[in-house]
C-alpha cells in the first residue's frame, strides 16, 4: 500500500520520523511545555524530517497543543512535514483520536513478544486453549486499524513493541494481519536495545522480505546501540526492496538510556564507509539546521550536551594532543571526518554581559518593546504590542524560564494559535466522572 505522504514514491528512500515530542516527553524526570513542543516541531520541519510523532490525541491536555500545530500545518508554518499522533493499539483510541482531533496519520502501538504479552496483559487478555493470548492481541491491533481506515486515517504505521524480543513466526503473522487490515509501516521496536546490529538486519531483512511493507526501526540506547542497531536495520529494510523509515530523537533523549540521536544517525547515513546514502535520504534533510535543534531541545529539556555527543559536542571538533592539533592544522581531513560548518556550527554565541533588558512575566511595554525592536520585530500599533506583551507573559509562565530569540519572534508572528497552545483548562469533576 503506499504511503500518502511519501515525498518520493520509489522503493528504497530512507525518511527520519522523530519522536522527541513522543518518546522524549515521557522520559523519567524530564517534560517539555507545549510551546517548546511546538518550537521542536518547527525545527524539525526546518531540519527536513518528513514526520514527527508529535503528540498523543487521547490525552486530554495535549488537545489543544495538537490543534494549534496542526492549523501551523494547513499554514505551512510546520509544513510539509506530517504531524503523526501515537494511540494504543485499540479501538477506543481510534475512536476518540478521529472524533475530538483532526490527526490523520497514526502510529498505533501493542506488545508482541510473550515476556510483554504475559507480564502486561495477563490479567486482562482473554486466553486461549494454548495460553498465549497473542491472537487476542493480534485482534485488538487488526480492529483498531480497520476502524481508522474506515473512519478517515491517512496514514497508519503498525508498532509490535518489543518486536526484538517476539518470535519470528508470529511477529510476520502478526505483520501480515496489519498489512492486511490497512497499515502502511511496520514500526520493528527494539524497545529494550536487545538487538544487535547483526541480528536486527536479518529479522528485518526477513521481515520487509516476508510483509512486502516499509519498515520503520525504533531503537532503544540500552547497551549503546541505538543508532548502531537503526542503521543497519534500515539496510535490512533496503536489501528487501522496501522504503526504510528510522526514528530519532533530538540529543537522543528518551526512556532510560535514550533514543537514536537524530544528528548521529544522519551523519552516519551520509559518512559511515559502509553505507554513503545520502542519495536515499529526503531530500530536505538541512544538516546546517541541527546545532539550532540540538542547543534549543539542551535548553528546553535542561539536559547540557555531553561534551563528547557526536557533531555536536563541545569536543567534537576540538584537538588538543599535539599529534592532532599538528594533523588538524595541516589538513583538517586529517582528524575531522566531516566539516563543523555542515551543522551550523561557526556561528558566535553572543551573551550580553552588561545591560540586559529581558521579556518576561511581568514585563512592561517600554522594556518588551526594546527586546522586540532588537529582534527588528515591528508592530502595527500600540494594541498590537500589547496583545504580543499578554501572550509573552503568558508565555514565560508556560516555560517558567526567559524566553529565546526564536520563542518570541513565533509569538509574535503567530498569536491565534499561539492563544490556543497556552490554554490549559482542567477538567471538570463532572468530566472526570464520566471517564
Amino acid at each position: 500500500m503506499k504511503d500518502k505522504g511519501a515525498t518520493s514514491a520509489s522503493k528504497g528512500r530512507i525518511r527520519i520520523i522523530d519522536v522527541t515530542n513522543r518518546d522524549g516527553v515521557q522520559t523519567a524526570r524530564l517534560c517539555l511545555s507545549k510551546l517548546e513542543k511546538t518550537m521542536i516541531n518547527f525545527m524539525l520541519n526546518e531540519l527536513g524530517v518528513f514526520q514527527s510523532e508529535f503528540g498523543f490525541p487521547v490525552t486530554k491536555h495535549e488537545r489543544n497543543y495538537i490543534d494549534a500545530n496542526l492549523r501551523l500545518h494547513e499554514k505551512g508554518v510546520i509544513a510539509p512535514m506530517r504531524l503523526e499522533g501515537w494511540i494504543r493499539a485499540v479501538k477506543a483510541d481510534m475512536e476518540v483520536s478521529l472524533k475530538n482531533t483532526a490527526v490523520r496519520h497514526f502510529n498505533v502501538s501493542i506488545s508482541t513478544s510473550k515476556q510483554m504479552t504475559e507480564g502486561k496483559f495477563s490479567d486482562r487478555i482473554i486466553r486461549r486453549p494454548d495460553g498465549s493470548g497473542k491472537r487476542n492481541i493480534l485482534e485488538m491491533m487488526v480492529e483498531c486499524v480497520e476502524f481508522g481506515r474506515a473512519g478517515g486515517a491517512e496514514t497508519i504505521g503498525v508498532n509490535a513493541e518489543d518486536a526484538s524480543r517476539t518470535d519470528m513466526e508470529y511477529l510476520l503473522e502478526f505483520g501480515l494481519a496489519a498489512k492486511k487490515a490497512g497499515a502502511d509501516r511496520f514500526r520493528y521496536c527494539d524497545t529494550l536495545g536487545y538487538d544487535d546490529p547483526f541480528t536486527i538486519y536479518e529479522r528485518v531483512n526477513t521481515i520487509a522480505k516476508e510483509l512486502e511493507l516499509p519498515i520503520e526501526m525504533h531503537c532503544h540506547n540500552d547497551l549503546g546501540l541505538a543508532v548502531a542497531n537503526s542503521i543497519a536495520g534500515a539496510k535490512g529494510a533496503l536489501d528487501a526492496g522496501q522504503d526504510a523509515y528510522i526514528n530519532t530523537t533530538i540529543n537522543g533523549i528518551g526512556e532510560r538510556a535514550g533514543n537514536a540521536d537524530i544528528i548521529s544517525v544522519i551523519l552516519a547515513l551520509i559518512y559511515a564507509s559502509g553505507f554513503g546514502y545520502r542519495h536515499l535520504l529526503d531530500e530536505r534533510i538541512d544538516l546546517s539546521k541541527t546545532w539550532q535543534a540540538a542547543k534549543y531541545a539542551s535548553l528546553a529539556f535542561g539536559v547540557p550536551i555531553a561534551i563528547n555527543q557526536v557533531g555536536v559536542g563541545a569536543n567534537a571538533f576540538a584537538h588538543a594532543s599535539g599529534i592532532h592539533a599538528d594533523g588538524a592544522l595541516k589538513d583538517r581531513r586529517n582528524y575531522e571526518l566531516y566539516d563543523y560548518e555542515l551543522l551550523g556550527r561557526g556561528e558566535p554565541e553572543f551573551v550580553e554581559t552588561g545591560r540586559e533588558i529581558i521579556a518576561g512575566a511581568y514585563s512592561g511595554i517600554k522594556g518588551f518593546r526594546n527586546v522586540y525592536e532588537k529582534l527588528e520585530v515591528e508592530f502595527k500599533d500600540d494594541k498590537h504590542a500589547a496583545e504580543i506583551l499578554e501572550l509573552v507573559r503568558y508565555a514565560n509562565v508556560h516555560t517558567q524560564r526567559p524566553l529565546t530569540h526564536s520563542e518570541l519572534k513565533f509569538i509574535a508572528a503567530h498569536p491565534d494559535e499561539m492563544r490556543l497552545i497556552l490554554t490549559m483548562t482542567p477538567p471538570s469533576r463532572e468530566d472526570i466522572a464520566e471517564g
